[in-house]
């Protein structure tokens, strides 16, 4: 509330000391509270950015494995790369699977350099080993998205699918021409 000041018969008004500080006060708090938000967005928005970095860099080391680029310990491998303008550190793991051709690969990326300690920033697995089956013995017919071989539930009626058949005109041992859809409506924008 304001009072009036009288000086030379005209009244002049204004605001108390303490009505100034309290919309100051008002002033700041809304301000501190807009910089604590900033400030959040800015680290989580850096900490995106390092676990995606991380995530490539575990990625790449999957594939350096995969390939055979890197030799690769018994059960473990570390090493420090320099990506991004920083030190990274990571740790790939090989453990055994119930399949004896094949072990499960898992890398781990760390922020720092191999003597900074912390929880990794990414993780990824892979698996690493020979082929379990001869090429194109698999049972899955992938023109219906179904197991070919298939055991018939007791009781049930085998289904079938239908035969493909040429159209007629089409000579036998040849190929159908391929289906073109009909051409849709046009719009004039």
């Amino acid at each position: 509330m304001s009072r009036g000041i009288r000086c030379g018969g005209v009244s002049h008004r204004g605001f108390t000391l303490v009505e100034v500080l309290v919309a100051l006060m008002i002033v700041a708090m809304g301000l501190a509270a807009l910089m604590t938000a900033v400030s959040g967005t800015a680290r989580t928005s850096g900490y995106l950015r390092d676990k995606t970095v991380a995530q490539w860099m575990a990625l790449n080391r999957l594939s350096e494995v995969r390939l055979n680029l890197n030799k690769f310990g018994q059960n473990t491998d570390t090493g420090e790369l320099n990506f991004a303008n920083r030190t990274w550190h990571y740790d790939t793991r090989y453990f055994d699977t119930s399949i004896a051709t094949m072990k499960r690969v898992v890398v781990r990326v760390y922020a720092g350099d191999a003597k900074t300690k912390g929880n990794p920033l990414a993780e990824s697995t892979g698996f690493l080993g020979s082929a379990i089956a001869v090429p194109g013995s698999s049972n899955v017919d992938w023109t219906t998205g179904s197991t070919a071989a298939t055991a018939p539930t007791p009781g049930a009626t085998p289904v079938t699918p239908p035969a493909a058949t040429p159209p007629t005109g089409t000579p036998p041992g040849t190929a159908p021409p391929p289906i073109v859809p009909p051409p849709g409506p046009t719009s004039n924008q």
